[in-house]
């Protein structure tokens, strides 16, 4: 398949798909200055070089593999353009700055009593840091046309065999890149190059039998499980008794509320580890397959279908309970929307009578 030449595009494309509208990419070249980098046809700048790649185009128009009205291609015979640039660094002032590190004034040397003028013995060099080469996890799928994640690959998934097979070759660049004086190039490697093209061109200095499409597998970390206490308040009407749980962020998927005849057990977890538990006996028996709850953003509402009319003094058994909640002032000989408090035969009450 053919690859678009558009700048910031630069994917691969099936002509028959192609459309005015399928491209996203940048008419102009970029722009680099003080550690920023960007495009020169929009204004966003990033300071990382794998952001600036990731900066999304501001034209819209159909894929192309023509070349480049700008970018000539370079004559066989004329050999790339080879210029030695130091990396840039960051001096005591916190300024980033190009070229090799300004020489500092030696240290003063004590003289040692009866041993003047000897200077003392230099430390042995620190041992260099081993350099770990990430993998990817074969066990996540990868979607047609991801590329490859390691610097200067740019090859992009087509399949298991042709992407992840044994003969697989990922050429890469473990450095940053360098841009000093018009200079472009990897501190990996000594090449450098003057156009920005050329740059993308370079070959990679390294080479592994794997590219990089997702990633190492991510290491999951146990939190330690926090039970906390949440706020409640109830109150009821002639047919129900409403529950609400002040929990703010309840986990929906996993919020359990598990209804009985005389119980209801409650189970909320939430953000960074924490999780509420509550196992409540009732004061009046209800009906479970009406009864319900609902997670919101700041709370968790648990409606209880009363199973007679008798109204709830408290939510839970209490001998010493003697508050009544009536409704209205018109009834029969119900408890609710009488106006005489009846108990049921049933009633923990009943003895109080």
């Amino acid at each position: 398949m053919p690859v678009c030449t558009h700048r910031g595009c630069e994917n691969t494309y099936e002509e028959a798909a192609n459309s005015d509208t399928a491209c996203t990419f940048h008419p102009k070249g970029p722009i680099f200055h003080e550690g920023l980098k960007g495009w020169s046809c929009c204004s966003k700048r990033v300071i990382s070089f794998d952001d600036f790649l990731k900066i999304p185009g501001c034209s819209v128009g159909r894929h192309t593999d023509a070349p480049r009205e700008d970018a000539p291609a370079p004559s066989p015979n004329a050999p790339a353009v080879a210029v030695e640039a130091a990396p840039s660094r960051v001096d005591d002032t916190g300024k980033e700055v190009y070229g090799a590190a300004a020489p500092r004034a030696p240290s003063p040397v004590l003289p040692t009593p009866g041993h003047h003028g000897i200077p003392p013995a230099t430390p042995a060099p620190a041992a260099p840091a081993v350099e770990v080469e990430e993998e990817d996890d074969l066990s996540v799928p990868v979607p047609a046309g991801k590329t490859c994640k390691r610097r200067g690959c740019g090859q992009t998934y087509v399949s298991e065999e042709e992407s992840r097979g044994a003969k697989v070759t990922c050429q890469y660049h473990p450095g940053t890149p360098v841009f000093h004086e018009g200079s472009k190039g990897w501190s990996c490697c000594p090449r450098k190059v003057l156009e920005f093209e050329e740059f993308l061109k370079i070959k990679g200095c390294r080479s592994t039998n794997q590219h990089l499409f997702v990633g190492p597998k991510q290491k999951v970390e146990e939190k330690k499980e926090e039970i906390v206490q949440c706020r409640n308040d109830w109150y009821q009407t002639q047919t129900h008794v409403n529950l609400s749980i002040f929990a703010k962020k309840v986990d929906a998927s996993s919020a359990v509320v598990n209804f009985k005849e005389r119980e209801i057990t409650i189970d909320l977890k939430m953000p960074e580890g924490k999780r509420f538990q509550w196992s409540l006996a009732l004061f009046q028996p209800i009906e479970v397959e009406d009864s319900s709850f609902e997670v919101l953003g700041t709370k968790v509402e648990i409606t209880l279908k009363k199973s007679n009319g008798i109204s709830w003094p408290t939510l839970e058994p209490s001998e010493g309970a003697r508050s009544w909640t009536t409704f209205g002032t018109t009834g029969g000989a119900g408890t609710v929307g009488g106006k005489v408090m009846h108990l049921a035969t049933d009633s923990p009450l009943y003895a109080q009578k």
